[in-house]
């Protein structure tokens, strides 16, 4: 279950961090950090996905240059307020769709660029911007977003596990033509269950004043890691008749757990690149089954 770590992985993981580490002081000290992050990889099981790893350095970092764990806390103010500007003429686009389920999954997606962690530096609302004119014409699986649509029409429970602050908003919108479409369907938000990089928690739900039941992961890994989830977590995993899994670090964690997962999002990295046979910047919609 899920897609394992490997030498992308680690390339990416360390060029990111150490490079960040250097930023704040000697090269020595940037030495230790990047033989301890190693050790870490190393001492993992062989089966762990990038996420988990991400969570021992977010701690490394703390303990050896007091970068807070929360160290995004700007950038996801700014995400979610980005959104909420805007939300009502996303919410329009969607709406006068032809097919507004289709069109908020595309504005779903979309949102998926606000990832401070995997795109560090690269993350501009300008650019932002520009994707969203663009938006309704991203091309997805129709076979497989015509299962998706089936089984909201089957289902009663949607499970909607959440990626990053801001895109939390894009969510809403999606979320919200489902409910138009099939009312009889009870949605429920899954975010994180503490701070995760730049990932949406309660806090980030409340901003973009999600109008459905939130609950949270339990836990702080950037993805779902099953064995990890709380209590309320894996009971609503269990229950779901179907799950959106939004985002590359639920896909890692996720991909192949056997549950009714639509997994959603941009590809990001090298290793999704490789996994998924798709150019950069791509948007994806699979299934589990």
């Amino acid at each position: 279950m899920a897609i394992k770590i490997d030498s992308y992985c680690y390339e990416c993981l360390l060029r990111r961090h150490v490079t960040t580490a250097r930023s704040l002081g000697s090269e020595e000290k940037a030495t230790l950090f990047a033989q301890r992050m190693l050790r870490a990889c190393l001492d993992a099981p062989e089966e762990t996905p990038s996420p988990a790893i991400g969570t021992v350095v977010s701690d490394l970092l703390l303990e050896m240059y007091g970068v807070p764990l929360d160290r995004y806390h700007e950038e996801k103010i700014a995400s979610n307020r980005f959104v909420m500007e805007r939300l009502e003429d996303i919410r329009q686009a969607v709406t006068g769709a032809e097919d507004p389920v289709y069109a908020g999954l595309q504005m779903a997606i979309l949102g998926n660029y606000l990832d401070y962690g995997a795109l560090q530096g690269q993350v501009s609302f300008e650019k932002l911007e520009e994707m969203l004119a663009d938006a309704l014409r991203m091309e997805l699986d129709r076979d497989t977003y015509g299962k998706l649509c089936r089984d909201f029409e089957k289902g009663k429970k949607l499970l909607y596990l959440t990626d990053n602050a801001g895109e939390i908003g894009f969510d809403r919108v999606f979320a919200e033509a489902i409910r138009e479409r099939y009312p009889h369907l009870e949605i429920l938000f899954c975010v994180r269950g503490d701070i995760a990089g730049n990932d949406a928690t309660r806090e980030d739900a409340a901003a973009v004043e999600l109008p459905f039941p939130v609950i949270d992961s339990g836990d702080r890994t950037a993805g779902t890691l099953i064995p990890k989830l709380g209590q309320e977590a894996k009971q609503a995993l269990e229950e779901a008749d179907v799950i959106i899994a939004k985002g590359m670090a639920n896909t890692e964690t996720m991909l192949g757990c056997g549950y009714n997962v639509y997994y959603a999002f941009l590809v990001k990295c090298q290793r999704f690149v490789n996994v998924f046979q798709k150019p950069m910047f791509t948007p994806v919609l699979t299934s589990e089954r």
